[in-house]
């Protein structure tokens, strides 16, 4: 019988998880991207009191780290739901979304969230095609 368990990601690049929970895992030709923070990998790691820009930026570039990890990229993303500790941060959010994704212009979802962990502002995740 064949094994239908998920096949999980783990990029050599980006941060490490911080919990019991893999970057990304694939399933039946989809990729399931898990929330991504704005984190670098390393001892100086978090971005919580940095601006809201650099902190979206490190949070999609996470995003696209796992997404290469798993062999896709943003062409092949089907739906992001993004968590923002804040409406406010909505359209500089979004014109950052737009830089990062170009033509691709998949499902998206914001959520005004009252915060995140470690005082972040903003948490990324994805459902994305696998390419192979």
């Amino acid at each position: 019988m064949e094994d239908k368990r998920p096949l999980q990601i783990y990029p050599a690049e980006g941060p490490a998880p911080g919990g019991h929970y893999a970057p990304a895992t694939i399933s039946n030709g989809l990729i399931f991207v898990s929330g991504q923070l704005p984190v670098r990998a390393g001892p100086d790691h978090g971005l919580a009191t940095a601006p809201f820009a650099a902190q979206a930026r490190q949070a999609f570039e996470n995003l696209l780290i796992v997404l290469r990890a798993a062999q896709s990229d943003v062409d092949h993303v089907a739906k992001v739901t993004i968590y923002l500790a804040g409406i406010e941060l909505w359209p500089e959010c979004n014109a950052i979304f737009a830089e990062v994704f170009g033509d691709a212009r998949p499902a998206r979802s914001i959520v005004p969230v009252p915060g995140l962990h470690y005082g972040y502002r903003i948490e990324v995740d994805a459902i994305a095609v696998a390419i192979s």
